[in-house]
């Protein structure tokens, strides 16, 4: 089983223009008609990916319900095509209704990207979130790292753990978009998974092992952060590294699969 950790997908009517968004904020030129659900499943259809993780980003506290009826939606549209998280923000004051109200309906946890929402990852606003999370091991996954801003750089992390030791952290990108470096410093150790995505683009073969054996095979997911990059050519770039068939195996399905519960 193939497993892609980190996939965005957005409404039919909306998929271009919200990828030309995700493609202006990272500085990179995106294909035409990207973004939508049906484009995912083709793409892994063609690449042999059995699921994807899937979530978007409310950018105001007034899309949080509509996003997640989405995923929701789109989660049981396909059956045992998707594993959804929902979305949160920091200007939701009281966070647990809804949060309570999503798993019930079936996502497993929570995607939350502090540089487009504009809040640092140890922003207090988001305590009860955090909190709510911790108290039901619910697994929050972080955009994490960016050169340009300060809000998700991975030091913060272990600053939130202080706080909430219990919370079930997966850190995108290797744990440190932009800034691998930071990354490798702060949270190898801390408990947190990471996944791939976003990475290969920008940094060599030998680099990306060494962030595994950093992190340990066993606590990498397969990514590819659709539709920022093709699912298949990420996965293809997985499997020419030089790593064992075992560690590729774990970080394909088998660590995420452990990670939910699947």
């Amino acid at each position: 089983m193939i497993i892609d950790a980190h996939a965005h997908v957005y409404p039919e009517k909306i998929a271009q223009k919200a990828t030309d968004a995700v493609g202006d904020f990272y500085k990179l030129d995106m294909d035409a008609e990207v973004g939508s659900v049906k484009q995912l499943l083709k793409l892994g259809e063609k690449a042999k990916i059995d699921m994807f993780l899937i979530h978007s980003v409310a950018t105001t506290v007034h899309q949080v319900e509509s996003i997640d009826n989405f995923i929701i939606d789109t989660m049981n549209a396909y059956p045992g095509k998707f594993i959804g998280f929902a979305t949160g923000h920091p200007d939701n004051p009281e966070p647990e209704a809804e949060l309570e109200r999503v798993v019930k309906a079936g996502l497993k946890g929570v995607k939350l990207h502090p540089d487009f929402q504009k809040f640092q990852i140890t922003d207090r606003r988001m305590d009860r979130l955090y909190k709510y999370c911790e108290d039901n091991k619910i697994p929050i996954l972080f955009h994490t790292g960016d050169y340009r801003y300060h809000y998700s750089n991975p030091h913060l992390v272990p600053e939130l753990l202080e706080r909430f030791p219990d919370l079930r952290l997966i850190c995108a990108h290797f744990g440190g978009w932009s800034e691998w470096d930071e990354a490798e410093k702060w949270l190898p150790g801390t408990g947190v998974k990471v996944d791939c995505s976003s990475s290969f683009f920008a940094i060599s073969d030998e680099r990306a092992v060494e962030l595994i054996e950093a992190f340990g095979e066993d606590n990498v997911f397969f990514g590819s952060d659709f539709p920022m990059w093709d699912p298949g050519e990420e996965l293809a770039h997985l499997r020419r590294l030089p790593i064992s068939d075992e560690a590729k195996a774990k970080i394909e399905s088998k660590n995420l699969i452990d990670f939910l519960g699947l």
